[in-house]
């Protein structure tokens, strides 16, 4: 047999075929259609007289640091799916497709597929299909057990439809949902406070928190698609803001015109994970809003006379949430005030 000077090299086909297989067995126990092949393709069935396609392309930053730190992989690939759904989900798009993409130093098939699983549930559950990805071997490129992960989504919206928050005026009320965690966000500054000054593990507990610090930080970003879809479709929301990188500070003024800004009152309960980092890293006010989510992972913007129709409606879909604030006239560049 001539050597395989690919694996010499770094890069074992052989196992890259086992994962495909894996994805493959699971794609099909899903009943979703093969994957695999050179390019996926998606049939345009939608009734729309205006169609609008919405895309976005995120990772999950440094949270993949805890997920190695654990060895527990099956879950980062669905905060990745909830992540992009709730970057399109703001424009009042609905997901149609997703791909991802894997990148390794050496491929090994078992987390290959508990990461894809992770995706794979993240898209079945909010009602849309992954149609295909990429898994590239990169010997030298990253540490050893380490990867990336990057994910690319596609949803439609009716272009009249378009939430992009043109109409939102002074006095709209600012509605929150809340979050299930640090979601994807603020990893690299708990990282360092957690392992770097505190100099935990994973594994320890934390008095205050009801599970492991790993475990907390670990815990997976929600999806905001169920409980806003029927919002969305009685056109009682004016604007939205995925609360991501930026926090409160950068986010909330992306969906505002640009000569309003927005008063927001911490009446929320914040979880006790935020209330731990805040105090072991003595963060300031401006910084906790501006790299987490403390606690609200989405913002609304609603007109005033709209609040019972908004709060019957998360009523019935038994979503919490809370009034937060209001939008108010500004001129200088601090646009978002938080008392």
């Amino acid at each position: 047999m001539p050597k395989d000077l690919y694996a010499q090299s770094g890069v074992d086909i052989n196992k890259g075929n086992q994962a495909v297989k894996k994805i493959k067995e699971m794609v099909k126990k899903l009943g979703i259609q093969e994957i695999g092949k050179f390019s996926g393709f998606f049939p345009l069935k939608q009734k729309t007289r205006n169609p609008i396609l919405v895309s976005s392309a995120d990772g999950v930053g440094t949270k993949l640091k805890i997920a190695f730190l654990m060895d527990k992989h099956d879950t980062i690939g669905k905060d990745l799916v909830n992540h992009c759904i709730n970057d399109i989900l703001v424009y009042g798009a609905k997901p149609l497709f997703f791909l991802d993409y894997i990148s390794t130093g050496k491929l090994e098939p078992a987390i290959v597929s508990s990461v894809v699983s992770g995706i794979l549930e993240g898209c079945v559950e909010n009602e849309f299909v992954l149609l295909g990805g990429e898994t590239a071997e990169m010997p030298g490129f990253y540490s050893p057990g380490e990867y990336d992960l990057a994910g690319f989504i596609v949803g439609l919206v009716e272009k009249k439809k378009v939430i992009d928050g043109l109409k939102i005026k002074k006095g709209d009320l600012v509605i929150g949902l809340p979050s299930s965690g640090l979601h994807t966000n603020g990893y690299s500054l708990a990282r360092n406070i957690v392992f770097e000054k505190l100099q935990l593990k994973v594994d320890s507990p934390v008095e205050g928190l009801e599970k492991t610090i790993g475990e907390e930080l670990l815990e997976v970003h929600r999806s905001y698609l169920r409980p806003v879809q029927t919002l969305i479709a009685k056109d009682l929301i004016k604007g939205m803001a995925h609360i991501t990188g930026g926090g409160f500070i950068d986010n909330i003024p992306r969906i505002l015109p640009d000569d309003l800004g927005a008063q927001i009152e911490r009446i929320w309960p914040v979880p006790s994970i935020f209330e731990f980092l805040v105090k072991a890293g003595k963060i300031s006010k401006r910084e906790q809003f501006r790299v987490f989510n403390m606690g609200i992972g989405m913002v609304l913007i609603i007109d005033k006379n709209n609040l019972s129709k908004v709060e019957k409606v998360l009523n019935s879909n038994k979503e919490k949430y809370f009034l937060i604030g209001q939008v108010k006239e500004t001129k200088g560049k601090n646009r978002i005030s938080i008392n």
